[in-house]
Parts: structure tokens; C-alpha cells; sequence
């Protein structure tokens, strides 16, 4: 996994000093997005700890440069986000892959129900679950790419029984499944029971 980091720091002089800005508790951060013109907001996809049920996991948002966090998506204790895109045309146009997991000493759980898509066009404020034109049911972890030179168009990996490589021409109003390459279906290791507890 390229999901690693699990403090949040900030430099304002290229890198000679560095101030921790929080989400400790989220144990792993997936991406940070800065607005493009606006210093003091920027987005952070939160996946959460990899080994227990936690709710500091999601989407964050900042504007005042880091210094606080408010939760602007957020499934439950057992759902993290995993990837983050930003529209270049517009900010306020988000998309964000939630991802259901939970590692045990004796298991994997990579894939579940609320795993999904979401987009947002108030800069977070309020978010919309995508469904159409991609496989209903439990899914596993998602990949979102953007097409700079024409943003209406995003491309996604989708872990699923059916899933593959999924484009949208319409900024994710309808999709097509350009490919069934699934590199890894969604496991689930028998621990449903444990992690509807946990949640």
C-alpha cells in the first residue's frame, strides 16, 4: 500500500521547518490537496487506522492554514478515504474513494458496503454517493485519475466481483467499464459479524 504517513505537517519556507497540524489519530493519510488559490484551505483523504475501529477517518477540510479540521465526509468507524481529486476548473467540485477495511492478526477485510464514490460541488459541504454505471454490492478500494486537459472525464479502478477500469465522460454522472483487469477482488474473510460490532 502507498498509504503510510500518519502525521500531518506543514512548511512555510520550503521545507526548512515543519509544523505538525494534527489528525494523529487518523494513523494513516492517503492524500493532502491545497486550493489553488486560497492558502488556508485545503482537503486531507483520511484512511484511518489499518487495525481498529476509529473515527478520526474521511475527508477533512481547513481554512484557517491548518490550525483546525472539520470532518466533511465521513461513513463510519470502519471507512476511510483513500483517494482525493479536485475539478481544476472549479474547487469547489471534489470526488473522493471511501474505502471499507480492518487487518487482524488472523485476516483481511478489504471491501465492504459502505466502500463507494462520492462527489461534492460546494467544496464539501455536502456530498452525493455515485452509483450509476458501476457495479452495485460490496466493493473494495478505488482509484480516481482526472483528466486535466478535459475534467468531465475520470477514469477509476474499482476492487469488485465485477469490477475493472470505469470512465465517466459526464464528471461522473454515468460510467462505462472500459476494462475487467481487477488486480484484487474485495476480500472478506469471514469476520462480517465482527466488523458490523465494530462499526
Amino acid at each position: 500500500s502507498d498509504v503510510c504517513s500518519s502525521d500531518l505537517y506543514k512548511s512555510a519556507d520550503a521545507g526548512a521547518t515543519w509544523t505538525f497540524l494534527g489528525l494523529k489519530n487518523s494513523a494513516s493519510i492517503a492524500k493532502v490537496i491545497a486550493h489553488p488559490s486560497d492558502a488556508n484551505v485545503a482537503y486531507v483523504a483520511a484512511v484511518g487506522n489499518l487495525w481498529k475501529a476509529n473515527a478520526e477517518r474521511g475527508v477533512f477540510k481547513t481554512t484557517d492554514g491548518g490550525k483546525s479540521w472539520q470532518k466533511i465526509l465521513y461513513v463510519d468507524t470502519l471507512t476511510g478515504a483513500t483517494d482525493l481529486v479536485m475539478d481544476p476548473r472549479d474547487p469547489n467540485v471534489l470526488y473522493a474513494a471511501m474505502y471499507y477495511r480492518l487487518r487482524t492478526a488472523y485476516g483481511f477485510n478489504g471491501g465492504g458496503p459502505s466502500s463507494g464514490l462520492y462527489k461534492s460541488t460546494d467544496g464539501g459541504a455536502s456530498w452525493k454517493k455515485i452509483e450509476a454505471g458501476l457495479p452495485a454490492g460490496d466493493k473494495g478500494r478505488i482509484g480516481i485519475a482526472l483528466a486535466r486537459s478535459n475534467p468531465n472525464i475520470l477514469v477509476i479502478t474499482l476492487e469488485h466481483q465485477n469490477g475493472g477500469v470505469f470512465r465517466s465522460e459526464d464528471a461522473g454522472a454515468t460510467w462505462r467499464r472500459m476494462s475487467g483487469a481487477n488486480p484484487r477482488p474485495v476480500r472478506s474473510e469471514e469476520h462480517t459479524s465482527e466488523l458490523q460490532s465494530l462499526r
